[in-house]
């Protein structure tokens, strides 16, 4: 038996003023056109925001590509699948028969765009800063375990040793193109690996720089992809 929504809402410690943003946010799209695949993609967007501010004020020091990927780790189907396994979410979700009779409600695709969902609809219902600290809240945990140390290694050497583990070939990086006069020139170069079909580019005033970047975006992939950390 589906539970009803002012039980999650007690739940997770918010008081709606319209129970209907959170029931919509649990209703998946097998079950009706009034789903929540909208509020998937606000709850998206505000989580990828609350994620990058709380980093960027915890790390003055890290650069870009290091905020990318310590986020990535946090902000994956597979994370976000677990926080909301820790809420008993799929006790919640109205799904179609076809998606009850599969295990819907155990699925991470499921599961995690569902999370998003509530996102969405604590956000409409209660605003950004309810929402901030909501998010913060549910992160809290695996915010305080990251650590700098983690990503001392330059993303080539990372992702060099992430194939050699797996025994695939090791990343092949091509160069795209070298504009600019001989002083001040930027390349850009290409990386591809046997773990996933994306391609990820890279650009720097020098191929090395170019590559790095590449990796990195790669690593990136990685982990967002197939929840495979450096």
């Amino acid at each position: 038996m589906i539970k009803p929504p002012e039980s999650l809402a007690k739940r997770i410690g918010i008081r709606f003023n319209d129970l209907g943003l959170l029931q919509r946010a649990l209703t998946h799209r097998s079950a009706d056109g009034r789903n929540n695949e909208r509020l998937e993609f606000l709850g998206d967007s505000v989580l990828g925001y609350v994620i990058a501010e709380r980093l960027y004020e915890m790390f003055p020091t890290a650069d870009e590509g290091v905020l990318s990927r310590l986020r990535a780790t946090l902000v994956n189907q597979s994370s976000l699948a677990s926080i909301a396994r820790s809420h008993e979410l799929g006790d919640y979700l109205i799904l179609g028969s076809g998606e009850l009779k599969s295990g819907g409600f155990r699925r991470d695709s499921i599961l995690s765009d569902a999370l998003e969902a509530v996102m969405g609809a604590i956000v409409k219902d209660q605003g950004i800063d309810v929402c901030r600290e909501w998010i913060q809240r549910v992160f809290e945990d695996a915010i305080g375990q990251l650590s700098l140390n983690d990503w001392k290694k330059d993303p080539k050497t990372c992702l060099q040793e992430i194939m050699q583990s797996r025994g695939a070939d090791l990343p092949v990086y091509s160069l795209l193109a070298t504009d600019g006069q001989a002083h001040a020139q930027q390349f850009r170069v290409d990386c591809r690996i046997a773990l996933l079909s994306d391609v990820t580019e890279g650009e720097g005033t020098s191929r090395k720089r170019a590559e790095q970047q590449a990796a990195e975006r790669m690593l990136a992939r990685l982990s967002t992809e197939l929840n495979i950390q450096s």
